[in-house]
């Protein structure tokens, strides 16, 4: 009978880690949270929680992740790695979009208003609204009966 190590899937090949200098930012959406370093000099690897970009997100999600790189035309330039954790896969996504945009802008200052003018330096602020008490949720309130 299988231990319960063995009856894992196998192990994911893990993405070595670089010792390069890289340029850091964060990147945030509702509730979760993207550290992103871009690494110069690489080969346009993107690497999510130690697993590649189209392991880790998928469909148009990867567009959505890629389109900083794209829009200032460096997709090959860097090698990029996160560290994303809370929130859902949506939200992650859009951490990251704003975490590669963040670090562009650390690698080159000139990049800011390109990048600016797409909406993607600014971080989305919307996050769920707080239920409050006598409510439902945030604003649905009981159900009235005249009668």
């Amino acid at each position: 009978m299988p231990t319960k190590t063995e009856a894992k899937s196998p192990a994911k090949e893990s993405v070595p880690a670089r010792k390069d200098r890289y340029h850091y930012a964060n990147g945030k959406r509702k509730t979760s949270v993207a550290r992103v370093r871009l690494y110069e000099n690489g080969k346009g690897n993107i690497v999510v929680n130690d697993q590649p970009i189209n392991e880790y997100f998928f469909g148009i999600l990867v567009g959505n992740v890629k389109s900083p790189l794209k829009l200032v035309d460096m997709t090959k330039r860097f090698d990029v790695s996160v560290k994303v954790v809370g929130g859902g896969v949506s939200s992650q996504a859009d951490a990251v979009r704003h975490g590669i945009a963040k670090a562009l802008t650390v690698f080159d200052p000139a990049l800011r208003s390109v990048l600016k003018k797409a909406g993607l330096i600014s971080r989305d602020s919307r996050v769920k609204e707080r239920k409050k008490f006598g409510l439902h949720g945030a604003r649905r309130a009981p159900q009235w009966a005249k009668r």
